[in-house]
């Protein structure tokens, strides 16, 4: 094709720009959410808690106490400072352990390195809770608070919505956890590869989507993966601009496999055809809606967790075919029965 002068050329740029845009938002129609005021509030419970004078250690956790008071004791909890079996001499005596020991002093200052400015993704967290305030406007908007756990948790709700996220789960896919936590499945290689900036918000926000949907219907690998299916699907309308891989925590190799139609009727079709919808046998299906390295009955290049990226497809075909129903309403529709068979979800090649 030859371009014949430059009023073609400004044409077709804007129309790749405009393809390109549509390319980040999934295709879907988003909403616009720039009158929405939503005031973000990073707090960094890590920050004050390491910073805190080693000399008069009594005095810096009280001040801490009174600045976090609904945080505080939760942060004990997790690290194990209210353990007595690992904390014999109580609370404040392990706290100060923490302080003065190398190890994590250490794993500190490798998150301050890492995030030298957590506050500068303060956009990020302010464009998810927008879409959350378009879709929830009476829910609150919720605080970010940051901490160090030495690799107990990542993320957690607490209080009044409020978020909280454990920057040593986010220190990069490189970084060496099994080295310094052998053994732990959870830094398995399939799992840690999203442990990075890019996964940092959405995770956060996952406990929150979780809060929303509440728990699975029933034990049946169908009840889950529909549930799972919804988690995604809201999450991805907090998030609409993020990469698939990001909303489903899969490598960019793993999503291109999952969008084949061809693949899609052949998860679609060990389901059904080996009466795995309606199993309640945990062995049998715990890799099609958890994370793993594949999912059984499948090639090798299938990822895990193949029966919530089904869910989900099920789910986005409901919430088409009735454009109607809200967010709510898809969360106080608990029979995953009835989503199946309104969303005529069948694919093909």
């Amino acid at each position: 094709m030859f371009i014949k002068n430059h009023t073609q050329i400004g044409f077709i740029i804007i129309l790749i720009l405009v393809i390109s845009l549509n390319s980040c938002g999934k295709g879907k129609n988003i909403p616009d959410v720039s009158d929405i005021s939503v005031p973000v509030k990073i707090r960094q419970f890590d920050k004050d808690f390491f910073t805190i004078d080693t000399n008069d250690v009594v005095s810096g956790i009280a001040a801490l106490q009174k600045k976090y008071p609904e945080f505080f004791p939760i942060f004990r909890q997790v690290v194990g400072a209210d353990d007595k079996r690992i904390a014999p001499e109580g609370p404040e005596k392990y706290l100060e352990g923490m302080l003065k020991h190398p190890a994590p002093r250490k794993l500190y200052d490798t998150c301050q390195i890492v995030y030298p400015n957590i506050t500068s993704m303060a956009p990020d967290f302010e464009q998810a809770f927008k879409f959350y305030k378009y879709y929830f406007p009476e829910k609150p908007t919720p605080d970010v608070t940051t901490f160090v756990s030495e690799y107990v948790i990542g993320n957690f709700i607490y209080g009044n919505d409020q978020l909280a996220v454990g920057l040593d789960w986010y220190l990069g896919s490189d970084y060496p956890y099994q080295r310094y936590n052998p053994g732990n499945s959870n830094f398995s290689a399939y799992l840690t590869r999203t442990f990075n900036q890019d996964h940092l918000v959405s995770r956060t926000l996952n406990p929150l989507v979780e809060d929303l949907v509440g728990p699975s219907p029933g034990p049946r690998l169908l009840d889950q993966m529909i549930h799972n299916g919804k988690k995604r699907y809201i999450l991805s309308k907090f998030l609409p601009y993020a990469q698939d891989s990001v909303i489903f925590e899969h490598s960019g190799k793993q999503m291109e496999w999952l969008k084949v139609p061809a693949n899609e009727v052949q998860m679609w079709e060990v389901f059904v055809k080996e009466d795995f919808l309606y199993s309640s046998k945990t062995r049998e299906i715990t890799k099609f809606v958890n994370p793993s390295p594949t999912s059984p009955g499948m090639p090798l290049e299938s990822p895990g967790n193949t029966g919530t990226y089904i869910g989900y497809k099920i789910v986005e075909s409901y919430m088409e075919r009735f454009p109607e129903k809200t967010l709510q309403d898809l969360i106080m529709d608990r029979d995953a029965q009835k989503i199946l068979t309104g969303s005529r979800y069948k694919p093909r090649y």
